[in-house]
């Protein structure tokens, strides 16, 4: 998920309750959501050395075990070597509930990560699989509304914070409504969302405390993943039904989410030597509630020596080391081979999608050239 996403998480614990439990607790909830993102440094490496370190050894069971002693131990040298210093009057930290604060926080880090497509390695550095919920998009805006409302009713209280949550709001509303990927439902459910936030921070906390509202949108956001995860699961053996009443063989269906739309599903089914592309609709009900998407593409369960080779060339590690639902083009050319590369999760997004590269080989199946696809 992203980082907006996490740090909500993180800041709705605290006005949950967590935050009376000691001292730092809320900087500690915030920064712990956000902790194993640290390897997010690895992007500065180019896009495939952060394909093979992103959520890898950072969000593993190792480093998850560690990460709460850790923080829970740099809160306490800031308090006593800093925070107390500068106010001594001030009551001091305890260990106990900060690592308790820690563990949460951390733990909702790669919850958070493994319910969406991308993936994430929970048994690192034992074991390098990727694990898939396949319940949010990376970005998803509900996870935003539902968590921050109750963080917006408690920290909007000066001049500063207001005017930040009144940009981030805009921004956000304006991400929500302008674009068309979002429907008409959706986006009159993110105006209303806002406003109620908006109403809860100027009148509602004459009638309802912070830490209520974070309990009734805790209650809710649980809710909401429930219904998502729901859906993904009606959907995926609807869509395989579907298909095979179109006459086509279909092994496994995956139904994946689309950014801010809670009631439609991107299905890819996998046939013996293909992909095929299903969009389910919960709005459309009866025979129109499947349809193509897109046109399918070749699916090439045991790849030949050029597309092995091609897979094999040192920039590409990351990439052949997350590939889910990979695809393939194997082009001859004057000098060797061109072999291009895609994985059909995100190939197909406007942007060009991640996971995509373009090798060229020569006669001897060494790679001469790494590049993207044009």
């Amino acid at each position: 998920m992203d980082n907006l996403a996490h740090s909500l998480v993180g800041a709705w614990m605290a006005e949950a309750g967590l935050k009376r439990t000691t001292p730092l607790a809320t900087a500690t909830l915030v920064i712990g959501a956000n902790l194993p993102d640290v390897d997010a440094v690895f992007a500065l490496g180019g896009s495939d050395v952060s394909l093979y370190w992103r959520r890898g050894w950072t969000h593993g069971v190792l480093a998850l075990s560690l990460w709460p002693f850790v923080l829970a131990g740099l809160m306490m040298l800031y308090d006593r070597y800093v925070r107390r210093r500068r106010h001594p009057e001030l009551p001091p930290a305890r260990f106990g509930p900060l690592l308790v604060c820690s563990v949460l926080s951390v733990l909702s880090h790669p919850a958070l990560d493994w319910l969406n497509t991308y993936g994430v390695r929970l048994l690192m550095p034992f074991d390098g699989t990727w694990f898939y919920g396949d319940t949010l998009f990376i970005i998803d805006p509900w996870v935003w509304l539902l968590a921050g409302a109750s963080v917006i009713m408690a920290d909007a209280r000066t001049r500063k914070s207001a005017a930040g949550w009144l940009v981030l709001g805009a921004a956000t509303t304006a991400l929500i409504t302008i674009p068309p990927f979002a429907p008409w439902p959706a986006k009159v459910l993110w105006v209303v969302g806002v406003a109620a936030i908006l109403w809860l921070r100027l009148r509602g906390t004459h009638v309802l405390s912070v830490q209520r509202v974070a309990t009734v949108c805790g209650v809710s956001l649980v809710l909401y993943l429930g219904a998502i995860l729901l859906g993904s699961q009606v959907a995926a053996p609807g869509a395989q039904a579907w298909l095979r009443g179109q006459g086509l063989q279909v092994e496994r269906t995956i139904a994946g989410p689309l950014p801010a739309n809670p009631f439609v599903r991107d299905i890819i089914a996998l046939g013996p030597d293909r992909y095929h592309f299903v969009r389910a609709d919960f709005l459309k009900g009866g025979g129109e509630r499947y349809r193509t998407s897109d046109p399918s593409q070749p699916r090439q369960p045991e790849p030949g020596p050029v597309i092995q080779a091609a897979l094999a060339a040192p920039e590409l590690r990351g990439l052949a080391n997350w590939l889910r639902l990979p695809t393939f083009r194997q082009e001859e050319t004057p000098d060797g081979w061109r072999v291009t590369i895609h994985d059909v999760r995100y190939s197909r997004m406007q942007s060009g999608g991640l996971g995509s590269a373009v090798v060229e080989l020569d006669r001897e199946l060494r790679p001469v050239k790494v590049g993207r696809p044009e």
